[in-house]
């Protein structure tokens, strides 16, 4: 890291700690931690925001390059954004703000305020990208405006998503009311979209709806490529030296569970052999670049395994969302 950047946060980290014990001195032992920690949270937040810029990028280009011009709509905060734009004379970035609002309150609730505020910044971004900057309009070809207007607003999606926000609302309501009603965040969008579409076909025409709906299964197949599956739940299992920490963030500052494996790791041609614990956990995908970062902030070498969960029944997952850093 830069030598300046490095002192700053070394700054930082002693007037933190000179606050929390007043008449002890700070040692450089315990600053290096602090400074540690710092240091994968900005490294995360420059890598997660970048991800959040090209995915607002790709968004708005799917957007004024294929479907505005054409007045096509697809499914979500998005599709209903859209629908009224085509049906209003308000502007489409004010529109995605509005519709987008109450769903990212619900977001605040539901997974933490920290991801509420950088959709807000996402979602905020787009609607400005979408009003100033002038995209060219590819095509009027109606087939190509429903794939590629779908793919690249699906890439703008999923990108958003990977930097551990969203720029479409809906999927948040989703998994608000399947934790509520016990139903999977597949069967809610679909109905929430189901909706959207009827809608579309009496205000506009049944063609615009089917278009839609082409549209839709693009950026729904764009984001399962770009986030690596929709299923809301990832198993998420960590192998590190340093499990007892591990253990601890999981379930103190996270308020997340966990399953401890007793198990032992093999090295060398010999195949020695020594005991290690080995975690299990649980996250919505929404929560994951959160829990990465953690990760990273007690070991960067854990050897983690991630896998998609197709739905899961019993303990507290659907009910309590991670806890909020302080």
């Amino acid at each position: 890291m830069n030598p300046l950047l490095s002192k700053i946060l070394v700054d930082i980290a002693r007037k933190k700690l000179e606050k929390k014990q007043v008449n002890t001195p700070v040692t450089k032992k315990q600053i290096e931690p602090l400074v540690k920690v710092f240091e994968v949270e900005i490294s995360h937040a420059i890598k997660e925001y970048i991800f959040i810029a090209i995915g607002v990028f790709s968004a708005g280009f799917g957007l004024k390059g294929f479907l505005l011009p054409n007045s096509f709509i697809d499914g979500g905060a998005t599709g209903i954004s859209l629908l009224l734009e085509n049906i209003t004379s308000l502007k489409l970035g004010f529109l995605l703000i509005i519709v987008n609002l109450p769903f990212i309150i619900l977001a605040s609730k539901t997974i933490g305020n920290k991801f509420a505020l950088r959709s807000i910044v996402a979602i905020t971004f787009l609607a400005l990208v979408v009003h100033f900057v002038n995209y060219p309009t590819i095509t009027d070809d109606k087939l190509l405006i429903a794939v590629f207007g779908g793919f690249f607003l699906g890439l703008g999606i999923g990108m958003s998503m990977r930097g551990g926000s969203v720029i479409d609302g809906t999927e948040v309501l989703a998994i608000y009311l399947g934790r509520k009603l016990s139903l999977t965040i597949g069967d809610v969008l679909l109905l929430i979209n189901i909706l959207i579409f009827s809608i579309g076909a009496y205000v506009l025409s049944i063609e615009t709806a089917l278009y839609a709906i082409l549209t839709y299964l693009s950026a729904a197949k764009t984001v399962d490529f770009v986030v690596d599956g929709v299923e809301e739940y990832v198993g998420v299992t960590i192998i590190s030296n340093m499990h007892k920490e591990l253990k601890l963030m999981l379930t103190q500052k996270l308020g997340r569970a966990c399953t401890i494996y007793a198990g032992k790791g093999g090295y060398g041609s010999s195949g020695e052999s020594y005991d290690k614990d080995i975690i299990y956990t649980v996250v919505t995908r929404l929560e994951l670049a959160r829990l990465q970062t953690e990760i990273d902030k007690i070991d960067k070498n854990a050897f983690v395994i991630m896998g998609v969960v197709k739905d899961l029944k019993g303990g507290m997952i659907k009910k309590k969302p991670l806890k909020d850093q302080h």
